[in-house]
């Protein structure tokens, strides 16, 4: 007989229970359930509403079920549904009638948004620390190659030049914006829905309160229907959960050009490469571009679960159910993703000579000679279109805008001075680029120094 079976003169169909049952899944909540349990039963007993003996035999037999689980004694049963009926119909097994009254004053619908958000306030943390380390290790190569010269492209086109340092500090931004979106998602998962039961509330004389102390929570929910028929919290998770995919897909996939034969700018660490089966002579960036597929992943785990949200009335349906898997597979993937993304992004070597071989092509001092001219009272635009005609020039005759003669440099404009050799060269370039947030070395090192102060003051 279920738990919940009174009502009812037929026993459930197995084809319903096996459709209709979670335990495969959600027995991972087993922790948040008992610590859930174990607060609520100590508030039962503490505010008399059943007696304060039966409280602590239910908690006892709680904390011993869950040693149990952990070391694999006890094997879930697929009939118990879920793992909210599977340790309640253990605990009953064990010590009798004093179970019976653990589901005083809830239901398994503010029981099972409880245990999510308790799972999902630990899942963040562990993220966030993960972030922390990620951009502990961008903070450690910007650093390092904060004075080395690499081209700067858009459109995938060569444009200006920048250092290497620079172009690391822009993805540590992004994955700085990633940890203060988890922080932010943090506050709003930080509710305890408890008390809230199936949608209505309780006539017990409950202290919330306090069940949210013992649980470490910041706050208690406001509407008993909005606590049961929300997943916002978990939306938004993995909507934190894509963003920061997406950022790590788009270094990935700089990682992985940067890596072929056609750049050569950085060397793969054969600890985090793989063969091909067939062509003996290749070198696979597997790793970045398993991340780079497994965004696209979580972005499912993202729409199936706004999907199944969009269609709901108030307040618990059985549809939410789903949402549990694709919320494991996202905070998994991305976990799994980033402990990975580091080792193998501390791992490459960058080919600095073939990177100063690339540094000659695609005219990158091509603003800054147009700068120059504009210094000595040129407007803008017509300085555009001097240097333009000048780099269409250097095109035909094949050679860079430094090895013109200082006659050709006169053709194009008399205001060229013999200076514009020093103007023009990489170094000068970057290290005139001096504002905030710019890519000259002494900028970058004044990031890396931002950064760290910042991921210094992360108390987690």
């Amino acid at each position: 007989m279920k738990l919940w079976g009174g009502r009812f003169d037929k026993s459930t169909d197995e084809m319903v229970d096996d459709f209709q049952g979670s335990i495969e899944f959600d027995s991972r909540l087993y922790k948040q359930d008992i610590a859930g349990s174990v607060a609520h039963a100590r508030m039962l007993g503490a505010k008399g509403i059943i007696p304060s003996e039966d409280a602590e035999k239910i908690i006892k037999g709680l904390l011993e079920i869950k040693k149990e689980i952990e070391d694999g004694k006890i094997g879930f049963r697929k009939e118990a549904e879920d793992i909210h009926m599977n340790i309640e119909s253990l605990l009953i097994e064990r010590i009798g009638n004093p179970g019976k009254m653990l589901h005083t004053a809830r239901s398994r619908n503010d029981q099972v948004a409880l245990d999510i958000r308790l799972y999902l306030k630990e899942e963040i943390t562990e993220i966030i620390k993960l972030l922390k380390d990620l951009c502990s290790t961008l903070a450690d190569k910007g650093e390092l190659y904060a004075g080395f010269i690499i081209p700067g492209y858009t459109h995938l086109q060569k444009a200006q030049p920048i250092t290497l340092g620079h172009h690391i500090m822009a993805y540590f931004q992004m994955f700085r914006r990633d940890l203060e979106r988890f922080q932010d998602c943090y506050k709003r998962t930080d509710i305890m829905p408890l008390g809230s039961c199936a949608l209505a509330g309780t006539t017990y004389d409950i202290d919330r309160e306090m069940v949210a102390k013992e649980l470490g929570f910041a706050r208690i929910s406001e509407n008993s229907m909005d606590a049961v028929a929300d997943r916002d919290f978990s939306i938004e998770f993995i909507s934190c959960c894509s963003i920061l995919m997406m950022h790590m897909s788009r270094f990935c996939e700089e990682i992985i050009i940067w890596n072929s034969n056609e750049f050569g700018f950085v060397e793969m660490d054969d600890s985090m490469s793989t063969g091909s089966s067939i062509m003996p002579q290749k070198k696979n960036p597997d790793v970045a571009e398993l991340i780079r597929g497994k965004t696209g992943r979580v972005y499912g785990d993202l729409i199936s679960l706004l999907t199944v949200m969009k269609g709901l009335p108030m307040a618990y349906n059985k549809d939410m159910q789903e949402d549990k898997e694709v919320l494991f597979d996202a905070s998994d993937t991305v976990k799994n993703c980033i402990s990975i993304f580091i080792p193998m992004f501390d791992s490459i070597s960058f080919n600095e000579e073939n990177i100063k071989e690339k540094l000659k092509e695609g005219y990158l001092n091509a603003t800054d000679a147009a700068d120059y001219l504009v210094e000595k009272g040129i407007p803008f635009r017509e300085a555009h279109e001097i240097i333009g005609n000048l780099v269409n020039y250097c095109i035909k005759h094949d050679k860079p805008l430094e090895d013109l003669s200082m006659e050709e440099f006169k053709d194009a404009s008399p205001y060229f001075e013999a200076n514009i050799y020093d103007y023009i060269s990489l170094e000068g370039c970057v290290k005139r680029r001096d504002t905030f947030g710019g890519p000259s070395p002494s900028r970058v090192l004044e990031s890396v120094k931002i950064g760290r102060d910042y991921i210094e003051s992360l108390h987690i």
